[in-house]
């Protein structure tokens, strides 16, 4: 599908030698409070929309700026890496305005924690319209999945091989690849252990 009218004019973060937020949307992060709702808009990174969803802003651990929202998993049964995504489960989902990756910690009805997805996107941006709240999260091909085994699977460096960027840009591919280490390295600082057990 393409680009809903709703985000087409969204203000939108971007790569200039680094990922440089949209400080409207930085600023706006403070104003989500447990309880707000939300509509997550993914995009593919060709910025084609690929999923449109709704979530509530939940009380979190997660440090600033990191903001915490739940969802259900609405979709057909998924297995990725060795997560399974089934219908009825729970994601906590965390993005932030500054970083250049999100995370879905996955949650089976029961509550038993199935692991972490995470991607590399550009930082996450806001915008409002409407009087709907909508979060934008832009992926950039490569993704993480991380078990409870202490398992972690690296996803799509095919995809990104792929797209021509380290020929058409190659710092850009570098910084998306050296992003992934650091969604690696943040996942563990996004929820209490205890919350995940």
């Amino acid at each position: 599908m393409g680009h809903s009218p709703m985000t087409d004019g969204a203000p939108d973060s971007r790569w200039d030698g680094s990922f440089t937020p949209d400080p409207r949307s930085v600023a706006r992060l403070t104003r989500f409070t447990p309880g707000t709702s939300l509509t997550i808009v993914k995009r593919a990174p060709s910025g084609v929309e690929t999923a449109r969803y709704p979530a509530v802003v939940v009380e979190s651990s997660a440090p600033e700026p990191w903001i915490e929202v739940e969802a259900v998993w609405t979709r057909d049964r998924v297995e990725v890496g060795g997560l399974e995504f089934e219908p009825g489960d729970t994601l906590r989902e965390f993005f932030s305005a500054e970083h250049p990756f999100n995370a879905f910690a996955v949650f089976a009805p029961g509550g038993e924690h199935r692991g972490w997805y995470g991607n590399v996107t550009y930082p996450a941006f806001f915008d409002t319209v409407d009087g709907e709240d909508v979060l934008v999260w832009h992926d950039l091909y490569l993704d993480v999945v991380l078990l409870p085994d202490g398992a972690t699977h690296l996803l799509d460096d095919d995809e990104l091989a792929g797209s021509g960027l380290f020929a058409a840009n190659h710092g850009f591919a570098v910084a998306i690849v050296e992003a992934r280490w650091g969604l690696i390295a943040t996942i563990p600082t996004l929820m209490r252990r205890s919350d995940v057990v």
